[in-house]
């Protein structure tokens, strides 16, 4: 979380107008810039801005939330959501011990020679005076809180779930005690009691939010485990001795000690010891990996069968597993567009109910049969109760809770809830080449001099590229040592973007880069363009050097591609993805590493800052980007896609600009990560044809349109039932995703794990 961005945890939160009217007053609140409310977690998420005071500001967003009937949790509450749980679980328990001889007595006398019976031991009135006596503690006690906040809600003239509910159920209540006590004022035949139906509808409401309590509970359980992950102690090295302390006091630079099969507590580097490491909650490889003296080790990670000391590197907020929770939460949090329509749509959703509500009582008062009353009454009541915006409020954000928890147990980190629809709706995916689709570990494969001795050359060359950070210039240095040969000292180094390096060697200039860097140097580079083509058509990627305007000799660099490349790229195809690769090499060495690949589409030569652009010309074309890199130059092209995907063992940067991260350095996990987004949209769309397919049928049905044909009349209670179980239908659907597992991949690539048992200890 940055430091301008703060969570509130918010109660009394039931539906997607709730999230609208609740946005809305933290909106009204100066100095909020954003706003997002998650009915799936019950937190608001601001973004304050930064010329603005924090503490006055959430406290004026706290007071805007209570004034709007959602006030902030409690923080001092142990948890918030198990209280509530609790608390639902005692008010269905009561109401449903009231409820159930309350139908016994209301439908015993319908059903034939129940009349007889009851009536011989209390007349009509006596047993409607019961159910009186029975539906008052189920409505007013059990139900107490759909008042509060209905009343809340019309008073601020925003009618949401709580609203139709209280209309509802407080109709049946007063009508049925007017029956009771003031009979004379119905017309004939019309003063009966439904104080079954207001004990029923609270009931079967409460019980379908006590289960969408259970269900909601289900699927934050993913970040439950990653807080589970973190340890409460930590033993650390001081004057000589080991002591476990708390780990709020263990700081950087201290030294601790890991004991086999415990919990790392912190991030920090081996110092002393050799173990092997069960990361598979953090990359989701279920191989351990094996650490060794220099290695890093990772916060809530699984200590193996050897005994670790290391040196801590980042403790609290900093370590990985908390910034894996962060992400989480922070992508959690984000609304995809597809919710923040449904937001708009459920915002204006009750107030239409009401009108069609109103609407259907006024037909059935001036054409319906008679009784007239009793079926205006019972038609309008249906419509009040059926309606159901809360489904539409959970439709996104408990499907995207499930997917992102679901993601970051499989190594896949999601930044951004949006990324989930992004990634499902791309149609192209570009790879960067160097250490995306290759292993990012170039080798020298040829050299051939134009001039002078092989060795003289690669070690003017190694000379140069020994002051640079590319993998390419790494290659010549590495190459140079293995040969034995003596590095001369290089100064005035200098690197042009995207063409080569210059640097005096000796007191000569030499210049190694691509063709057109010894284009616009004005080298001939004629005598080896033959050798050069036959490279690149090789997929090595051709390097000239120049000693003082003559050329010297051209060296071949070789990347190769990642052993998962090829098939990952046949697997991306034949889900429909168009593969696109970018890259600086020339054309003729991307050309023969893409039809090596099977890729489609080649962009070649591309300069660092051209990536974006590429990306930008295929959405002018209409196309929606996935874009996966890892190094610097492709943060701009991450963030420039529909939707960036880094890969963990990349740059910060490439990291911070990507809207997802694969933890792990193996491309099976981009298609690991599109399966989950498509499933994810797929779940969604299904939970936005129920929500609004639900409504869009029952509401007409409830309002008795099917009467005419079949003289069929939606009961009230059955709407209630109906309203509840639209909620947990989508809950349940949204909990689907919790099944999803990532495809067994044939090329798994090791990067150190596997199975063999580590070397004795020296």
């Amino acid at each position: 979380m940055s430091e301008r961005t703060f969570n509130l945890e918010i109660t009394g939160l039931n539906c997607g107008s709730c999230v609208r009217r609740a946005e809305t007053a933290l909106g009204n609140v100066r100095g909020v810039n954003a706003a997002s409310v998650n009915l799936s977690t019950a937190k608001a998420r601001l973004e304050i801005d930064s010329g603005h005071d924090p503490a006055t500001v959430l406290r004026e967003a706290a007071e805007a939330l209570t004034e709007a009937g959602y006030p902030p949790a409690d923080p001092d509450a142990s948890d918030a959501g198990d209280d509530t749980q609790q608390r639902l679980r005692q008010r269905v328990a009561i109401a449903a011990a009231f409820t159930l001889p309350l139908v016994i007595i209301a439908m015993g006398r319908h059903i034939p020679a129940g009349h007889e019976w009851f009536t011989q031991w209390l007349p009509d009135r006596g047993w409607i005076a019961i159910e009186w006596l029975l539906a008052t503690p189920v409505v007013f006690w059990a139900g107490r809180d759909f008042f509060i906040k209905g009343f809340s809600e019309m008073r601020h003239r925003a009618p949401a779930m709580s609203s139709l509910v209280m209309i509802g159920a407080g109709a049946a209540y007063v009508y049925s005690l007017l029956a009771l006590t003031l009979p004379a004022i119905f017309p004939e035949g019309t003063a009966g009691s439904y104080f079954e139906a207001s004990g029923v509808i609270i009931t079967l409401i409460l019980v379908g939010r006590y289960l969408e309590q259970i269900a909601r509970g289900r699927t934050s359980m993913a970040i439950r485990r990653l807080l589970g992950m973190q340890s409460h102690t930590a033993r650390v090295v001081r004057d000589g001795d080991t002591v476990e302390v708390p780990i709020d006091e263990v700081a950087t630079g201290d030294t601790v000690l890991v004991r086999p099969g415990e919990r790392i507590p912190v991030d920090g580097e081996i110092s002393e010891g050799q173990s092997r490491v069960d990361e598979s909650m953090i990359t989701g490889e279920p191989v351990p990996v094996a650490k060794n003296i220099g290695d890093r080790l990772v916060a809530g990670t699984v200590n193996g069968q050897g005994s670790l000391t290391a040196r801590v590197t980042e403790v609290g907020s900093e370590t990985v597993l908390a910034q894996i929770i962060d992400m989480v939460e922070q992508a959690q949090a984000e609304k995809p567009p597809i919710q923040q329509l449904a937001d708009r749509i459920a915002g204006v959703f009750v107030p239409i109910v009401l009108l069609v509500a109103l609407a259907t009582g006024a037909i059935w008062l001036t054409i319906g049969p008679d009784p007239v009353l009793a079926y205006a009454f019972v038609a309008t009541v249906s419509v009040l109760l059926i309606a159901c915006p809360c489904a539409m409020g959970l439709a996104t954000p408990t499907a995207v809770m499930v997917a992102t928890g679901k993601g970051a147990e499989n190594g896949m980190l999601l930044r951004r809830g949006a990324a989930l629809e992004s990634l499902a709706r791309a149609d192209t995916v570009v790879l960067d080449k160097t250490g995306t689709l290759t292993l990012g570990e170039p080798r020298l494969t040829d050299l051939e001099v134009a001039s002078g001795s092989e060795d003289e050359a690669l070690a003017l060359m190694a000379a140069v590229e020994s002051h640079s950070e590319h993998p390419l210039g790494q290659a010549i240095v590495d190459a140079a040592r293995r040969r034995g040969l003596s590095i001369p000292t290089a100064t005035d180094f200098d690197a042009v973007t995207g063409f080569g390096v210059e640097a005096r060697v000796d007191g000569r200039y030499v210049h190694i880069g691509a063709a057109h860097y010894m284009e616009w140097l004005g080298v001939d580079t004629r005598n080896v363009q033959p050798s050069a083509e036959r490279l690149m058509a090789q997929a090595r990627t051709p390097l000239y050097a120049a000693v003082d305007g003559q050329l010297i000799g051209v060296a071949a660099v070789a990347d190769p591609p990642r052993a998962e490349s090829a098939q990952v790229i046949a697997d991306l195809r034949d889900r429909g993805l168009k593969v696109a690769m970018v890259t600086g090499d020339q054309a003729a060495t991307a050309n023969a590493l893409a039809e090596r690949l099977g890729i489609d589409e080649v962009m070649a030569g591309v300069l660092p800052d051209g990536k974006a652009r590429e990306v930008q010309r295929l959405q002018s074309e209409g196309r929606r980007v996935a874009f996966v890199g890892d190094g610097i130059n492709d943060a701009p092209a991450l963030a420039r896609a529909d939707v960036g995907i880094a890969i963990g063992t990349g740059t910060d940067v490439a990291i911070e600009a990507g809207d997802a991260v694969l933890m792990r350095a193996d491309l099976n996990g981009l298609l690991d990560a599109v399966d989950l987004a498509r499933r994810t949209h797929r779940t969604i769309q299904g939970n936005f044809v129920w929500a609004y397919g639900y409504n869009v049928l029952l509401i007409p049905v409830a309002a008795g349109l099917l009467y005419p044909f079949t003289g069929w009349l939606l009961n009230p209670m059955a709407a209630a039932a109906a309203m509840s179980l639209s909620s947990l239908f989508v809950l349940t659907n949204s909990l689907r995703l919790r099944r999803f597992r990532p495809a067994p991949h044939r090329q798994e690539a090791d990067h150190g794990r596997n199975d063999q048992p580590l070397p004795a200890r020296s």
